[in-house]
């Protein structure tokens, strides 16, 4: 466990146990292993994510704007950018569980911050949450972290995201 395991916990036990968030995956946290590995290392092993819905964030587009010590290089966050969409998983998580969502997304270290996408699942165009680069700590500076684009396509094609969207992602080394 790390230093944020019990603020995260509080959080839990603070939370409306009734209330749901949609949530836009679009990131590793669609690795199964390498989210397996983050939550036993947590102690977040009691936690699965639901079932979710293959989905599309509309006029959003992957920026690599995040210089992660822990990946080797710049790793993905959003971007408006009309006409484009990002592929990935659209969750219903209770609310007691968001915390933990914040806590892999990064959100509780300041890494990261909540923004609103718009989201095509299942027929139905949705509002859903999903996770940024927080603009404070936003840069193009190095290169694109290729260990991170490997565990972003082998999470894209285990969730199975569209092959022609995962090519996409291989090809970011170039950005």
């Amino acid at each position: 466990m790390d230093s944020h395991y019990d603020q995260v916990m509080k959080a839990r036990a603070a939370a409306d146990s009734s209330a749901s968030r949609l949530y836009f995956a679009y990131s590793t946290i669609l690795d199964r292993a390498a989210f397996d590995e983050w939550r036993a290392e947590h102690g977040y092993a009691f936690f699965q994510l639901p079932p979710g819905k293959l989905a599309e964030a509309l006029n959003v587009d992957l920026v690599f704007d995040f210089s992660s010590r822990w990946w080797g290089g710049r790793v993905a966050g959003l971007s408006d950018r009309q006409g484009s969409s990002v592929h990935g998983i659209l969750f219903e998580i209770r609310g007691v569980d968001w915390p933990i969502v914040a806590h892999k997304e990064g959100a509780v270290t300041g890494m990261c911050v909540e923004r609103e996408v718009t989201v095509r699942a299942g027929g139905e165009t949705v509002k859903a949450t999903a996770f940024t680069t927080h603009p404070d700590r936003a840069t193009l500076e190095g290169p694109v972290s290729a260990r991170f684009l490997e565990a972003l396509a082998r999470g894209g094609q285990s969730a199975g995201l569209p092959p022609a969207y995962l090519d996409r992602i291989r090809a970011a080394t170039a950005r």
